[in-house]
Order: structure tokens, then sequence, then C-alpha cells
């Protein structure tokens, strides 16, 4: 879910996937380590977020047990790059310190285990998602938004329902792109008024909505 943003986030992220899948010219893996590094400090989340999943990729974890040492030990770029690593290794274990994350005080933390819980889209982590839906960050509860359509489920719609009159370019898209996911033919309407807002993302989602949408 990483928002589109202007020309200059564009070019940062595009950078930052160059560099995660060594399609740089030249320069040892040090180096690459060292300009992700320093994009951990970026005073963008999304930038900081990218950096943090091409460290792990790059330098990943070998067992839970490792794993759950970083996210208890380490500074918050370790613990970044430990939540997506739990995301990685999957199943029913990591799922008491993904939701445990999601709680925490830290707001990167937060956002990266909201995003992680909504990837793996199991049922016990749907209670926290929805907690975070009234999270006081509104890019935690885009997130929150975001990972709810993951789990493609109707009963969801109607905590879904109120963010498509947002209207701000975030939750409003993030919504319609989550109902466009579970697939409700009955907000037709509604994503073709959202193709006439005047955030572009908006405009985005509400296209895939309808796309998405049961034809019945």
């Amino acid at each position: 879910m990483s928002p589109v943003g202007t020309n200059g986030k564009y070019c940062r992220n595009t950078q930052i996937l160059l560099i995660s899948t060594g399609m740089e010219t030249g320069g040892k893996l040090k180096t690459r380590r060292e300009a992700l590094a320093a994009l951990l400090k970026d005073s963008d989340e999304d930038v900081r977020t990218a950096a943090a999943r091409a460290l792990e990729r790059l330098e990943g974890f070998g067992s839970l047990g490792e794993v759950l040492d970083s996210l208890k030990k380490g500074d918050i770029a370790a613990k970044v790059k430990a939540i997506y690593a739990l995301g990685r290794i999957g199943g029913e274990g990591v799922l008491p310190a993904l939701i445990y994350c999601a709680s925490r005080p830290e707001e990167d933390i937060r956002s990266v285990a909201v995003e992680v819980l909504g990837n793996l889209a199991h049922p016990k982590g749907l209670p926290v998602i929805v907690e975070r839906l009234a999270d006081p960050s509104s890019a935690i509860r885009a997130k929150a938004v975001a990972a709810l359509g993951d789990f493609r489920d109707p009963s969801l719609v109607r905590l879904l329902l109120p963010f498509l009159d947002e209207n701000d370019g975030l939750l409003d898209a993030e919504a319609a792109r989550s109902l466009g996911k579970i697939g409700n033919s009955s907000l037709v309407p509604k994503f073709i008024e959202l193709t006439r807002s005047p955030f572009p993302r908006t405009r985005e989602a509400a296209a895939f909505a309808l796309g998405e949408a049961s034809a019945d």
C-alpha cells in the first residue's frame, strides 16, 4: 500500500527499487547497504519503509528466534526489518509478535505491523487491525483500511464504508480499493462518484474498484 506521491517521492522510491534489485551500476553490497541505511532516516515514512524492506531482503534473517531477538533488542530500523521478516516467515507462530507490534507507541512499528498482518490475512490478526481504524495517525488508519481489504470478507464492508466519505485522497482511496477487493456491486454508484474526486489517487482507486466489483 504505497501511496502515490509527488514526482520527488516517486524518484526516491524508484531509487530504492533499483538498489534493492541490484540494477544499480557498479558498487559493492556495502555501498548498497549504506545507501539504504541513510534512507532509514528519510523524512518520508514511505521511503523509510521501502528502505527497511530492501535491507531486509539484502541481509535476511535466520531462524524465527533470531528475528524475535532482533525485534526485542534492535533499534527502530532493525525492528522494522524484523517485522517484515516475520511476514516472510508466516504461519500462526509469528502472530503474537505482530499483534503486539501493531499496538506499540512507535508509529513506524505500528504501521509496518498492520501492513504485514494484512498481507497474512489471518483471522487472529483481524481484531488489532480493526482497532487501528481509530489510530491517531491518519497514515496508520489508511494502512488498516488497506489491510482489511486483504481479508476479502463481506462482513467488513460496514467498517470500511465511512472512509469513502473522507475526501482526503488517502483514506477514501484505500477504502475504495479495499471495497473493490471485497467486490460489493451495490457500491458501484459510490465508486462512480469517486471517479470525480479532485485527488488522483482516489480516482485511481475508484477505477480499480469499478473493475473489481461483481457484475450482479
